[in-house]
């Protein structure tokens, strides 16, 4: 079977894997990969946690960098992080802080508004500031993981080993940063989700499987968590809060109904425009076993990478991808991923984008602006830039 060739490099990955898909639901990058398009064969391989394997990384990737045992042990130690209690008692705290910028965004503000960036002015300041909160993390950091924000997205896009190697290194100083006093005050160290994780502890299998016993997190697994939650929390938020807003300046009854509607219609309304436009764009998996997919044999050892944003407009799933219907298109929506792997993250940074959007939404009316956008280009999605006009309500 003749496999068709997609290269991701330097193209926009929504309309790119929209004429890809035409081809087939399985590709080959140049440096043969496979390239998953297809939706029932994203939901195959994420859900087959036997025969593809998520540590393909050289660096230690906790939690959804493990296998098996060891993946189980750690997301059942830092899952309840995210749980419903937890986001309960920050949600005051997360709407103060989308209201005070807010009010920072519209304190100048004329009836005809002003023209702002919806992912660098709204989306990465707030999630730098929502997370630094949760985390307990000192608010004077915010210049610097702005900047580092910056800096990271740039250094992906390269694709350059020492560029991202420079800047993971940089964030690894961060992290050191906020661990190191809370070492040396031991059990006076304040008491906030850092702490807790600090000292949390995972269970430890025997050879059968079998609980034996408990051990303490190790710094690097400390280091590493910390990593997923916030280097890529931070993008995340900045590049989910440029696709919402960019779609929410087209849709006014939509925005209307974020305003005034409940939490989980908000929660549904976002979930819906990400999976139109995904900004999550891929994961990768190692075939442990030589398997088949789509008809076609993957050998053991070779490298597959799920492509949630095509994934996601799959027609054979979705019949106008473009469609706006969250009730319909839910039970099929991969924006968070699927199976043992789905991203520990979500609950939190589900409610930061809708605590966000609905505190923004209160105070302002959200149009369009004349400038022209940017979208962004592989590895990433959504929008690089996204010019809206904020206009005060009332």
């Amino acid at each position: 079977m003749s496999i068709p060739l997609y290269d991701p490099t330097g193209v926009e990955p929504r309309s790119a894997t929209d004429e890809q898909r035409a081809e087939g639901p399985l590709a080959r990058t140049p440096d043969g990969h496979w390239m998953v398009l297809g939706h029932a064969e994203a939901v195959e391989v994420a859900r087959d946690h036997e025969a593809f394997s998520s540590a393909v990384s050289r660096f230690l990737q906790v939690p959804n960098g493990l296998d098996g045992a060891e993946h189980t042990a750690v997301r059942v130690a830092t899952d309840p992080f995210f749980g419903p209690e937890e986001m309960a008692a920050f949600e005051p705290a997360l709407r103060r802080i989308a209201h005070d910028l807010v009010g920072e965004l519209i304190a100048d503000v004329g009836p005809a508004g002003t023209e702002i960036d919806a992912v660098s002015a709204i989306g990465a300041v707030f999630a730098v500031r929502a997370q630094t909160a949760w985390l307990g993390w000192p608010a004077q950091l915010e210049g610097e993981l702005l900047q580092w924000m910056m800096d990271n997205r740039e250094a992906t896009r390269s694709g350059e080993l020492a560029r991202t190697a420079e800047v993971a290194q940089r964030f690894d100083a961060i992290i050191d940063s906020v661990l190191a006093p809370r070492r040396e005050l031991g059990d006076d160290a304040p008491e906030d989700v850092t702490t807790r994780l600090m000292r949390q502890r995972v269970t430890v299998s025997s050879e059968d499987g079998e609980p034996a016993g408990e051990r303490p997190l190790r710094d690097e697994e400390i280091v590493s968590i910390l990593r997923n939650w916030t280097g890529g929390d931070l993008g995340s938020i900045a590049l989910c809060a440029g696709v919402l807003l960019s779609a929410l300046t087209t849709m006014p009854p939509v925005a209307e109904r974020l305003r005034v509607g409940s939490y989980a219609e908000a929660c549904a309304i976002v979930d819906e425009l990400l999976r139109i436009d995904d900004p999550f764009v891929q994961n990768r998996r190692r075939a442990t076993c030589p398997v088949t997919l789509a008809g076609n044999r993957i050998e053991e050892g070779e490298r597959l990478i799920i492509h949630w944003t095509s994934a996601n407009r799959d027609e054979r799933v979705f019949a106008d991808p473009d469609r706006f219907d969250p009730e319909g298109n839910a039970p099929h929506n991969l924006v968070w991923g699927i199976g043992k792997h789905v991203c520990p993250g979500r609950p939190l940074a589900t409610l930061e984008l809708v605590v966000l959007l609905q505190e923004l939404l209160a105070a302002a009316d959200v149009t369009p602006a004349e400038t022209v956008g940017l979208r962004s280009l592989a590895p990433t999605g959504g929008w690089s830039h996204v010019p809206v006009v904020l206009s005060p309500r009332g």
